[in-house]
């Protein structure tokens, strides 16, 4: 996911208003958009939870990519809020980690069921925010939803195991247990809400504080996340403040983050140029990390794939969240025996079913682009696109300013893996098609054609293919395919990647261990000494 941190910790350069000015500015938007309220957010928002709702920073004002209309001014943090945040939750640390990992559970248990009630209106402040069309939204929650679910189960599963000792007497097992220190989590502007509960709930059900720091581009999700989690604690007769939340600058408070020893374990959404820095702070403490970075991922189309379900997965994973996921196709690798075929149906299909427009309306399948930053971003994409002798834009490559201020065409490249841009991830929905001659060609464009390794794909009904894909020479990513687009993951299986993607994963699986602290322990019950390896020490 390659984001600037700098860049997407500000909505618009202008968005630091005085309190009266956001106020007069959004006023009209909150009335237009009720279900803020049933989210407990208003026009006015304190971006700190410390046990309170707080805030001593500048104040944010946060827009919607579709219109770049005010929506609500949020009152974020400081470095000061950032320590209090710190206290409350070093205050309740024994607390919540002595509570059975099954209380724990029904805790998360309650975050889903709150997430059910307010799934529309969250999935609509999502799209509101954010940009991505409406049934993407409600997919997200739902995803968090899912999580819960997952969770809720593993707290009363996370177990270890009983290993065989050589020494007669003796018992060895693993004992699991919450971290010593608390859990930083730093989320994205795509998946406000799904990357943060895909970390919360399996940290929480592992018994851990934690402190969240949602990007300043979408900070009412940010909240109103906070405000459920919140809720659900105390509804348990729990601190609300065992999970914090602070808004603000990428620079004075997701800078905090890296450094302090006091967070065991950060989980970092971000690009791989900031979170390299990131995790050598991180490194230098012997903290824990968990990278989530860019994904300039691929697929493989070879001659005997079914060419229409190749042509819709490729159509929703290059297209949807307007090309702005983790897991967003950008690289379509196409055997040249059916490239022809293939390319005439996958550009047919972007002239007549994409249409691009309000994300809240049921009909659109492409919304806008997070903000002005990105659209330059990929107007200069396109740019060092349209200088190359050996690519042509088959569809797409402009700007749509009559459709609203942050809304970009649909684009498909026609190219070759060597090209500098290919092997650079373009936030937006920008598709590089290019040949093979053979699965040995194909498989050697997609793994040296990318430093990332995050999602990949193959569409075949060969199964030779198919298990040499999955196997030690095939797909170097974390995320390996068949016969389905690169993005939609599930939530039960683990997610991250390989290369500069990132370290660790998040979401299913065994993912959780991360969030623990595994012990070795050793019980002697017998009346003897015996020494391992059979070791005689000492005249006894």
């Amino acid at each position: 996911m390659a984001l600037s941190f700098r860049r997407f910790c500000v909505s618009k350069p202008h968005n630091l208003l005085r309190r009266s000015q956001c106020r007069h500015a959004t006023t009209d938007t909150t009335s237009k958009y009720p279900f803020l309220s049933q989210l407990g957010l208003s026009e006015y928002n304190y971006g700190v939870y410390n046990g309170k709702w707080c805030g001593n920073g500048s104040e944010l004002a946060t827009y919607s990519p579709t219109t770049d209309e005010e929506i609500a001014t949020v009152k974020t943090g400081t470095a000061a809020d950032y320590e209090s945040c710190i206290e409350a939750m070093s205050e309740h640390k024994r607390l919540w980690a002595a509570t059975p990992a099954p209380k724990r559970g029904d805790v998360v248990r309650t975050i889903g069921e709150i997430l059910r009630e307010k799934k529309e209106a969250l999935g609509r402040l999502i799209t509101l925010e954010n940009g991505k069309i409406l049934a993407e939204g409600l997919g997200e929650v739902q995803e968090a939803i899912d999580i819960c679910d997952f969770a809720v189960g593993l707290s009363r599963c996370m177990s270890g195991q009983v290993i065989p000792s050589e020494r007669a007497g003796h018992a060895m097992l693993e004992c699991w247990n919450p971290l010593n220190g608390h859990v930083g989590l730093i989320t994205a502007f795509n998946f406000p809400c799904a990357v943060a509960f895909w970390n919360t709930a399996l940290s929480l059900v592992a018994g851990n504080t934690q402190i969240w720091k949602g990007a300043s581009t979408v900070p009412l999700i940010t909240i109103a996340c906070g405000k459920i989690i919140q809720q659900a604690l105390e509804s348990h007769n729990f601190p609300g403040s065992i999970s914090t939340v602070v808004t603000g600058s990428g620079r004075e408070i997701g800078g905090k983050f890296g450094p302090d020893p006091r967070l065991e374990l950060i989980s970092f959404t971000g690009s791989t140029e900031v979170g390299r820095n990131v995790h050598v702070q991180i490194a230098e403490r012997f903290g824990k990390s968990i990278m989530e970075l860019g994904g300039n991922n691929g697929c493989v189309i070879m001659p005997d794939a079914d060419l229409d379900m190749a042509v819709n997965a490729v159509l929703f994973a290059a297209v949807g969240t307007a090309g702005q996921r983790c897991t967003t196709l950008r690289r379509c690798i196409v055997h040249s025996d059916i490239y022809d075929r293939f390319v005439s149906k996958l550009v047919t299909k972007y002239k007549k079913e994409i249409k691009i427009g309000d994300p809240m309306a049921s009909d659109t399948l492409c919304g806008p682009l997070i903000n002005a930053a990105s659209v330059r971003d990929y107007e200069e994409g396109i740019a060092e696109i349209l200088q190359s002798k050996k690519s042509r834009v088959l569809i797409g490559g402009n700007r749509l300013g009559n459709v609203g201020p942050n809304f970009v065409e649909p684009t498909i490249v026609e190219t070759i893996f060597t090209e500098p841009f290919v092997q650079k991830e373009l936030f937006a929905p920008v598709l590089y098609v290019m040949k093979c001659t053979s699965f040995e060609d194909a498989l050697q464009q997609h793994n040296k054609g990318s430093v990332h390794g995050l999602s990949s794909s193959l569409f075949t009904k060969d199964n030779q293919r198919v298990w040499e894909w999955l196997g030690p020479n095939g797909s170097d990513c974390g995320i390996v395919n068949v016969n389905i687009g690169t993005s939609g993951a599930e939530i039960g299986g683990a997610f991250g990647g390989e290369k500069q993607t990132g370290v660790g994963r998040e979401s299913g699986s065994d993912a959780w261990k991360q969030y623990m602290r595994r012990s070795t322990c050793t019980i002697n019950y017998s009346t003897e000494l015996p020494l391992a390896q059979g070791i005689k020490f000492g005249s006894d």
